[in-house]
């Protein structure tokens, strides 16, 4: 697994959280589009290859 510095780990949860949430409330088209740009470093990074696995990946 790729290690990450521990801001740009925190940074792209708190943005995929962020989305995520943005999305639930009714996002638009642009949403979505960046949740997926942001979900797809956060699972290279802990070596998984979904949302929520990540998530609790790099909470651990």
């Amino acid at each position: 697994m790729i290690r990450a510095h521990h801001s740009l780990l925190r940074e792209l949860v708190e943005r995929c959280e962020t989305l995520r949430h943005r999305l639930a409330a009714g996002g638009s088209a642009e949403t979505v589009r960046q949740l997926e740009n942001a979900i797809y470093p956060l699972c290279v990074i802990t070596g998984t290859r979904q949302l929520n696995t990540a998530l609790f990946v790099a909470h651990r």
